[in-house]
């Protein structure tokens, strides 16, 4: 598993550069450990050729009580190993100690690391049991034998040890105050960066989907030829471009909404003439066509239509330029049952159910806008299901939300129309004619009302079960026993039936 690295940009930074010093710092150690270390052997190797051998050969001689055949010590190094080997085997192992020899007991591993020496005159490392570390010299001897000298690599290892623990002090400290310093330096060269990073986290927080937006002022760009200065300047011409953007764009929307209020408005008397019209004339006591009278029908259907599409129309646009609602306390309680009544008689033959809370559920709103709302959307139930389906319309009072549920069993709405299924103007069926189906909208209205109230519009839906869902915020309770509400407005499941 790689070891974990730091996500932001300084921390890689930082550590980049301490690892590579780390590097660096190992290297140099490494390499002044072994030259040291080979300097000091190469002159243990200079000590032992020099010898030649001296204080082996003293040992050829069997040690006597006088002073002329007992082994020469003069000149000889404390702890200088000598041995002399006869037949491959060693007679006499001394070492030397405070100018004076002394034997050296040899295991079996000993006597064979002596007997493998070659009698070259070069040194070798061999591990003594008794003394340790050595480099040893093999010579041969005039008398047929082998003569060894050693000298011990103790000395030569404390010092390899000092030189390993000071620079392992050095370096640790250079890597710490390189550490602090740099983390320091890599913070003051990225602050240009977190301006950056700053003003674009500015702008994804604005609600661009919506409404007028206020651009960020542009990122101070110090030096444009940085690599920093260059995303800054990239960031800060991205800006305007986006800007411009949105400025033509709300422009555009505002001189669309404008349009379709002004339109509206003026529809609404000439279609208004036309209905009275029609209506006047169907009213005419002489004989009239069929044909004359199927076109006066026609002209009032379509008048009629014409009126709340130009309605519907007007609303929304006064709901985009942000007009107030009215804010009066609402007996949802009692929309609900008044828009359930009028759904079973414009749809009998689906089974309208009802699940509603013994006490009256009250919300802050616009009676007639949530009137509305909950007729739109018993009427999306009843137009894209077929007879027979139950439709389900239940009300729960939270704490803080109030929760209006119109769920069905019919066959669901297509995946393609779930996520614009709010949107204006979007129908289930775009080959069907306008007569058999709404204008599409009922549910843009139902989101634009509910999201002017404060409360929000979902959909659940799979084939077999579709619920819209509209949540509103709480408001205090109509005052009134709760017996009262619960004999107005009945058990909380009501089964409308089609008699």
């Amino acid at each position: 598993m790689r070891p974990p690295l730091p996500r932001s940009l300084r921390g890689q930074l930082t550590t980049g550069l301490v690892a590579l010093l780390a590097l660096a710092c190992v290297t140099v150690g490494v390499t002044t450990v072994l030259a040291l270390r080979g300097f000091l052997v190469g002159r243990l190797d200079q000590q032992l050729s020099a010898s030649a051998g001296r204080f082996a050969a003293s040992l050829e001689h069997e040690a006597r009580p006088d002073a002329d055949n007992r082994p020469d010590t003069r000149g000889q190094a404390d702890g200088t190993f000598g041995a002399r080997l006869l037949s491959g085997a060693p007679t006499r192992a001394a070492v030397v100690r405070q100018a004076t020899d002394a034997p050296v007991p040899l295991t079996a591993h000993d006597r064979s690391a002596l007997a493998a020496l070659p009698a070259d005159g070069t040194a070798h490392t061999v591990h003594l049991s008794a003394l340790g570390g050595y480099r040893l010299n093999a010579v041969s001897g005039d008398d047929g034998d082998v003569l060894v000298t050693g000298l011990p690599l103790h000395p030569v290892e404390e010092t390899v040890h000092r030189l390993e623990a000071v620079e392992a002090g050095v370096f640790g400290g250079a890597l710490l105050v390189t550490g602090v310093v740099g983390a320091l330096w890599v913070r003051l060269s990225l602050r240009p960066l977190r301006r950056v990073t700053a003003a674009a986290d500015g702008v994804a927080e604005l609600p661009l989907a919506s409404g007028e937006v206020a651009m960020p002022a542009p990122v101070p760009v110090a030096d444009p030829r940085t690599e920093v200065g260059r995303v800054g300047t990239a960031l800060n011409r991205m800006l305007g471009h986006v800007g411009n953007a949105l400025e033509r764009r709300q422009a555009s929307e505002e001189r669309l909404r404008q349009f379709a209020a002004d339109a509206s408005h003026e529809l609404r008397t000439p279609v208004a003439n036309v209905r009275g019209h029609a209506e006047l004339a169907l009213r005419h006591r002489g004989p009239v066509p069929g044909e004359v009278r199927h076109a006066l029908e026609r002209i009032d259907a379509e008048s009629v239509r014409m009126s709340r599409l130009v309605d519907d129309l007007l609303l929304l646009a006064r709901i985009d330029a942000g007009r107030a609602l009215e804010r009066t306390p609402v007996d949802l309680t009692r929309l609900v049952l008044d828009a359930t009544d009028d759904a079973r008689a414009a749809g009998p033959g689906h089974r309208w159910l009802l699940d509603l809370p013994e006490t009256a559920v009250t919300v802050t709103g616009d009676q007639h806008r949530l009137h509305q709302v909950i007729g739109n959307l018993l009427a999306n139930a009843r137009t894209h299901t077929p007879a027979g389906t139950a439709v389900t319309v239940r009300l729960r009072a939270g704490a803080r939300t109030v929760r209006l549920t119109v769920a069905d069993d019919g066959p669901g709405v297509p995946d393609t129309l779930r996520s614009e299924v709010f949107g204006r103007f979007v129908r289930a069926d775009h080959g069907r004619s306008r007569a058999a189906g709404g204008t599409g909208l009922g549910l843009a209205i139902v989101h634009a009302v509910v999201t002017a109230h404060g409360g929000t519009a979902a959909l659940s839906s799979r084939p077999g079960r579709t619920a819209f869902t509209v949540s509103l915020p709480t408001s205090r309770p109509a005052d009134g026993p709760e017996e009262a509400a619960a004999e107005a407005y009945g058990p909380p499941d009501r089964d409308f039936r089609p008699r």
